[in-house]
């Protein structure tokens, strides 16, 4: 399962962020010989934790990220590969790309193409732009677009244009409404906090319909690797984030394909990822999201079933050779506490019993975030029965 080991000297790889997303690229790099540093917010976060985490530089806030970035180039010395493993780091980094560029080994699209592809509407419309397939979406940023929901066929799933925070604290990552009415209502909840939503016809299907493809990109717009997996479980079902997932080496070819051609259409570079939803009425696959310039949350997938993206990425940053993919039998990958609430949720999936399941925490050679997770647990629960201790 582990790539082939970086060559003794070289460059330092920066991962930013500390949560499981990030961890699961500190093992990818840290395994594969790669000298790791995690600059994160939380020094406790999982990622600090590992034990692959060579460095862990602390940065108070994201606001002063390419300072601090550049006083870790200082520090580590060389000209590192940078990891982003947040969406919010993704916009300050991409801001900032003038001066950290020199100082680092990074890609990313454009600006203007960063920002397209982290909002709802820019995705829309590129998709659109470039004929991938993607259901109808209007754009609600006042009253006065309501009037735009009677294009659409309802069921229709509403969510965010962009992360928000504030948004994110008060509501939940997407709803399905049945109407037009439901959707104004929910509009008029939302709009004080985030007056900027996207409403998008449904993709029928459960979890295990939604697929994603994994890659990174270099500059001439070809895969450098690139995975295709599957959900199984999401969290809440059907409109949250990854709970379990598993790979799809059935739908490479077609996924791998859109993928890349989108990618190179838009001028996009490194990191990135698309999601799509297979429609069980029609069989096709339709555009949901892409993530850019940083990697997914279920990134970890890809390496555990033997295609190591990070280590790729890595290698080809450093004018490595890019180590080949070593299939496996088929692993799952499993966030625990999220996939445990959509079983308990949804009842049992009938690959649990077929495959080789992999906690997205518990690592023999690496026990430290899944302890400290565990302690997380206990001290909860002790909050819960004696909340005046």
């Amino acid at each position: 399962m582990h790539s082939r080991t970086a060559t003794p000297g070289g460059e330092w790889a920066v991962v930013v962020g500390a949560g499981l997303n990030a961890l699961g690229v500190v093992r990818s790099l840290g395994r594969s010989g790669v000298r790791v540093a995690v600059l994160a917010k939380h020094a406790g976060a999982p990622a600090m934790r590992s034990r692959y985490a060579v460095r862990r530089l602390l940065a108070a806030d994201y606001a002063g990220l390419p300072e601090r970035l550049l006083a870790a180039a200082d520090e580590l010395g060389g000209r590192p590969v940078l990891f982003l493993t947040e969406e919010e780091a993704v916009r300050v980094v991409s801001a900032a790309r003038g001066r950290l560029q020199d100082r680092y080994r990074f890609r990313l699209g454009s600006h203007e193409v960063m920002l397209d592809l982290t909002h709802k509407e820019g995705v829309q419309t590129h998709a659109e732009r470039h004929g991938l397939p993607i259901p109808r979406a209007v754009r609600l940023r006042s009253k006065a677009d309501l009037g735009l929901l009677t294009q659409l066929r309802f069921p229709c799933v509403l969510k965010p244009g962009l992360k928000n925070a504030g948004y994110g604290a008060r509501f939940k990552k997407a709803y399905v409404v049945k109407s037009a009415t439901e959707a104004e209502q929910l509009f008029e909840e939302i709009a004080p906090v985030l007056p900027d939503l996207v409403v998008q016809e449904w993709i029928e299907g459960g979890d295990d319909a939604i697929y994603f493809c994994l890659q990174y990109i270099a500059d001439d717009g070809h895969a450098v690797a690139s995975f295709t997996g599957r959900k199984l479980r999401a969290w809440p079902p059907q409109i949250g984030g990854t709970a379990s997932c598993m790979p799809a080496p059935e739908a490479e070819a077609e996924l791998g394909m859109l993928t890349e051609r989108f990618f190179a259409a838009v001028g996009f570079q490194g990191m990135g990822s698309m999601e799509y939803k297979r429609d069980v009425r029609d069989g096709r696959f339709y555009v949901v999201e892409p993530t850019v310039g940083r990697t997914d949350f279920q990134q970890e997938v890809a390496t555990v079933n033997g295609n190591n993206l990070p280590y790729a990425a890595y290698c080809h940053e450093c004018g490595l050779p890019v180590p080949e993919v070593r299939p496996t039998e088929p692993t799952i990958w499993r966030e625990p506490t999220s996939d445990r609430w959509s079983e308990q949720t949804q009842g049992p999936h009938p690959a649990f019993a077929q495959y080789r399941v992999d906690d997205a925490y518990f690592r023999w050679d690496d026990l430290s975030p899944w302890l400290a997770m565990q302690w997380a647990r206990v001290e909860q629960r002790w909050r819960k029965v004696r909340p005046w201790a």
